[in-house]
This record gives structure tokens, sequence and C-alpha cells, in this order.
């Protein structure tokens, strides 16, 4: 039986990718996407959601429209890496889909009640505004999750957007605060991980022979790549998002340890810091599994065989 998730996300090239892995995966059951505010304003990150399903055929999937703010914080953007839409590299259509009715918070409090207890995994790829917010005002679906497998935060790679702070923590330190604290079972791919899963030349001219799709992913790599060989003087550049989904389909491909892991909220310097307890010194319980490692060939044949099926199935 597929694996039922909601993927929660703010589309950012790595976020298309994720997603189109995530449908290309027949383990996988995705419910809808709920979009959030964070690597661009919710204008482009519900548009950018409804032309990547319509990219992969799946104008069927549902796409919830969520919180456009922070919880408590004014909305902070990455268009320096994603581009004016956050798809840049690739011109797509218009999506002819509409949104889905109801706010996403509603969609997610609606369908963990729906569903079995313990039978729908959340995986949030952006700020964790919505998971936050649905966690606050019904804490009776808290227990109802599977498990939340979440991009999001640092510990020895530290921060990208600040010294000290990951990106989608960083820009909603307080939900990430509520969510770590829910007491839900945790799986983190941090910047550690992700900074592993480097693209290749090679890997994306494989991409560009590819149909559509794989063409998209090849033009959407190219535009992010440019920000990371500019700053880390990387050759290729992290591909964050899919990491969530990779764990989803085999957790072999990582390794990681299960600790205690706090948000800071109110530093000068380290606000939206993840607060690593990896060497368990502060006696605080564990809360989450905190991944590190990716074994990356494996991991983006994974992507490359999914992908090509993808592309076949879409035509």
């Amino acid at each position: 039986m597929a694996r039922k998730i909601i993927i929660d996300t703010d589309p950012g090239q790595d976020d298309a990718v994720a997603i189109l892995l995530a449908l290309a995966s027949p383990e996988l059951e995705v419910l809808g996407l709920s979009v959030v505010a964070g690597n661009v304003g919710l204008d482009h990150t519900q548009r950018n959601a409804r032309m990547i399903c319509e990219l992969a055929g799946r104008p069927d999937l549902p796409v919830h429209a969520g919180c456009d703010a922070p919880l408590q914080r004014k909305l902070i953007t990455a268009e320096h890496v994603h581009g004016k839409t956050g798809l840049d590299g690739v011109t797509l259509p218009e999506p002819a889909m509409p949104l889905a009715p109801g706010h996403a918070v509603d969609f997610l409090i609606e369908t963990l009640r729906r569903e079995k207890p313990g039978s729908v995994t959340l995986v949030p790829i952006g700020p964790l505004t919505n998971i936050a917010t649905a966690f606050r005002r019904a804490p009776d679906i808290v227990p109802r999750v599977q498990e939340i497998v979440l991009m999001g935060g640092a510990y020895f790679e530290v921060g990208n957007i600040t010294p000290a702070a990951e990106f989608n923590i960083h820009v909603d330190p307080e939900a990430a605060k509520i969510v770590f604290a829910s007491g839900a079972a945790l799986t983190v791919m941090p910047l550690d991980v992700t900074h592993r899963a480097l693209t290749s030349r090679a890997w994306v001219e494989t991409m560009r022979g590819m149909g559509r799709i794989g063409q998209a992913v090849a033009g959407w790599t190219d535009f992010f790549e440019r920000y990371d060989r500019k700053k880390y003087g990387n050759q290729g550049a992290p591909l964050h998002d899919p990491c969530t989904i990779a764990w989803l389909l085999d957790p072999e491909l990582f390794s990681g340890r299960l600790i205690n892991v706090e948000i800071e909220t109110r530093g000068e310097y380290t606000q939206g810091m993840t607060v690593a307890d990896w060497w368990g010194v502060s006696g605080r319980p564990a809360n989450a599994t905190f991944i590190r490692e990716v074994r990356r060939d494996a991991f983006f044949a994974l992507l490359t065989e999914r992908i090509r099926a993808l592309d076949q199935r879409a035509g």
C-alpha cells in the first residue's frame, strides 16, 4: 500500500524536483500540496505549485494556498537564489488548473482528521508556518501524524541565510519551535546532508536529454547552480528538498542520529538556528532524527530513474 503524504511547499526549483520525484513514485500517494510563502511570495508559490502539477500530468492533484506570512515576523524571501518567480530557468505555461477551495491549514486539519490515525506523513520543504498553524489551531491532529520529514536547519554546516541559520527555519522560527516541540515523530534533512547531494554537469545533461520534464529539471538546475557556484565555489547545486522524498523511498540512502533539536527565536546573532545536540550534552530528550550523510550516487540514480519514468508516462 502506498504511503500517504502531504507536501507543504514554497516552490522553488528544488521544491519542484521534490514534487516531481514524489509524483513519479508509486510507493507514495500524494494527497495534495499545501502551499506557503517562503522562497517567494504566496502569489508565486501557489502558481508555481500548479504549474509543476500540470508539468507532471497531475492537474487533478489538489493544491491549497496557505499562509502568506510567518506567524510573527515580516516575510523574508529568496529571489536572489530562485529568481523573481521562484522557478526561473524554465518558461512554463500559465496553469489552467484552479486552486483547490479552502485554506491549506484547513486542508491539513481536515485530512488528518479524516484519514486513519498514523497513516499520513507530512513533508514540509518550506517554512513551517502552515504546519505550526494547523497544530496550534487543532492540537488533536498532532498524534494522528505518522511522521514529519522536513528540510530545514543545520549543525556542522550552520547557516545559508545568516551565519547561524538555514533559510526555512529562519523565515519562521516561531513556527519551527512549535513543530519541533509538538511531540510528532520528526526526521530532519539539514544542510549537512543536502549540501552533499550536489548536482553534476553530467547529471544535468542526462536530464536535458530526456523529455520535457527532464528538460525542465535541467533548466531549473542551470539557474539554481549559479548561486552556489558563486557563494560556495561548488561545481553543482544542492538538491535540498528532494532528500525528504528520497528518505521516504529508501531510508538506507541516509544515515543520522536521534538527537535533541531546539529552535532559537531570540538570539541576537543566532535567530532561527537549529540548536542540534549532536553529542547529547544538554540532557534534553531526543525529539528528531537528524540526518548527516547521503549516498550521493545512489540518490542521483534514484532521481534519474524516477524522472525518466515520469517523463515517459507524461508523454
